[in-house]
């Protein structure tokens, strides 16, 4: 997938183009229902494209409302090449995008960088100065400007009746129901960043752990102990393990003050990740995060933990 940061970027001659915009934040089912779409509208030799940011618009517009990410831009762009994209315009939000009227971002983006063909938006897609452009105001454009608007509507969970969006991904998450944030995506949940030295307790209490730095991509669920996979990133070979997760402040030595993700790899003990950027995927919660009273019986806890894990990845 080729990766473009802004419209310039794009070479003389590209289109012509499919285009999906959105945020795609978390690349979920309904995310790619629309993606693969536009796959079927290309399937005649035109190029799929994703229009997209680098952070939630909401972050420069109302941050006081932005939510957290179920996702960062490089897991966006991983995913949006998993789902078939064959480019990407990462578009960086900032004053100056917010504030461009929508007439030329449809003329600057779509039709003279990309060469749009057809474009594909969602019911609520809002686009240039003060949200607006509407899919309304997208067709009178596409009309004018030689390209067609397929408005898209909402993917619903049938055991639910809701539509699936990053919002309800945000609330599985949080209440640490894996099952369903899984559901929703249409893969596991996982977290991506950069192993860093900690304090070391694992390594003293038998159970070595990666700690990952506190800048990292994703959502974190909820305190508790996971199962899951480690995939070491680094390079351009990947290598999973399977793993016990924890997340939350060590609560039984009080001394850990942000809620920090621990990835203890099974039965290994000698491997070094320190600089290494991982991925942590989320498969089950085994339980909550709680206090115990002394060291021995939170050792007695982690043994059972890493049974429980062991047989879920099983």
């Amino acid at each position: 997938m080729i990766v473009f940061r802004n419209p310039e970027e794009v070479p003389a001659g590209f289109g012509p183009s499919v285009v999906a915009i959105g945020k795609f934040d978390g690349v979920h089912t309904g995310h790619r229902a629309v993606i693969d779409r536009a796959r079927v509208e290309a399937s005649d030799g035109a190029k799929v494209v994703a229009v997209t940011f680098d952070r939630n618009p909401l972050r420069v517009l109302r941050p006081d409302t932005c939510p957290p990410d179920v996702i960062g831009p490089h897991q966006k762009l991983e995913l949006l090449d998993r789902a078939g994209v064959d480019a990407t315009l990462l578009l960086t939000f900032d004053e100056a995008l917010a504030a461009l009227p929508a007439d030329v971002f449809v003329r600057r983006v779509l039709v003279d960088a990309l060469s749009a063909r057809t474009v594909l938006v969602g019911r609520d897609f809002r686009f240039g100065a003060g949200g607006a452009g509407d899919p309304d105001l997208l067709v009178r454009m596409g009309e004018a400007h030689g390209f067609r608007v397929d408005v898209v509507d909402d993917v619903r969970a049938v055991h639910a009746d809701r539509r699936v969006s990053s919002t309800w991904i945000r609330e599985a998450l949080a209440a640490g129901d894996i099952a369903t944030a899984a559901r929703l995506l249409g893969r596991s949940p996982s977290v991506w960043g950069e192993v860093v030295h900690g304090l070391k307790r694992g390594r003293e209490l038998g159970y070595p752990t990666a700690n990952l730095s506190p800048d990292l991509e994703g959502f974190v669920p909820a305190d508790g102990v996971y199962a899951g996979w480690l995939i070491d990133i680094e390079g351009t070979r990947r290598t999973s393990y399977p793993a016990a997760i924890s997340i939350g402040t060590n609560p039984t030595f009080d001394d850990v003050h942000a809620r920090q993700v621990e990835v203890y790899v099974l039965d290994e003990t000698d491997l070094d990740l320190y600089g290494h950027h991982v991925e942590v995927r989320f498969v089950e919660r085994v339980r909550g995060m709680t206090a115990f009273d002394g060291v021995d019986a939170l050792l007695v806890q982690m043994a059972d933990d890493v049974e429980r894990v062991r047989r879920i990845l099983r």
